[in-house]
């Protein structure tokens, strides 16, 4: 269920509320090879499913940084933010991936929102805790804090 804020002030509110589960996103050979292309990594790992077979992973990968954009869509899924001026991704904090997103696996993003403070301009920096699960896998895939600011 996607939780919905219209305005600053609905913003504030939000602080420590568990936003829940995104449904599950598999995750395509053809989505990797679209990322390597877009950001030219085509490191073995993620794109020759042959080589990958035999590598450390038993098959290919996802790139971490396509799982870390992933958060962009997923977390449209968990909070729909109305009424504001203007929104802007103003970084992530403590960033890790514990655990490789093997290609055909399914993720979904679970999302906290950690604080909620003013800042000038009025306008809001919301701090959300994410984490990216793998269905099936004791270890995440990311975890990170993401920072936001909404501006009236």
């Amino acid at each position: 269920m996607t939780v919905t804020a219209d305005g600053i002030e609905e913003l504030k509110g939000l602080a420590g509320l568990d936003l829940g589960h995104t449904d599950w996103m598999e995750i395509s050979q053809e989505r990797v090879n679209t990322f390597a292309d877009a950001t030219n990594d085509h490191q073995w790992i993620h794109v020759d499913a042959q080589r990958a077979a035999n590598g450390p992973f038993g098959g290919t990968i996802a790139h971490g940084y396509l799982t870390l954009s992933l958060l962009i869509p997923l977390f449209g899924e968990l909070l729909e933010i109305r009424g504001v001026g203007m929104s802007v991704n103003y970084g992530l904090e403590k960033v890790r991936f514990p655990n490789p997103v093997p290609v055909g696996s399914k993720i979904r993003l679970a999302g906290k929102v950690a604080s909620v403070d003013e800042v000038t301009g009025e306008g809001v920096q919301m701090q959300l805790d994410f984490t990216v699960e793998i269905d099936g896998a004791d270890k995440p895939a990311c975890v990170a804090r993401a920072v936001y600011r909404h501006y009236a």
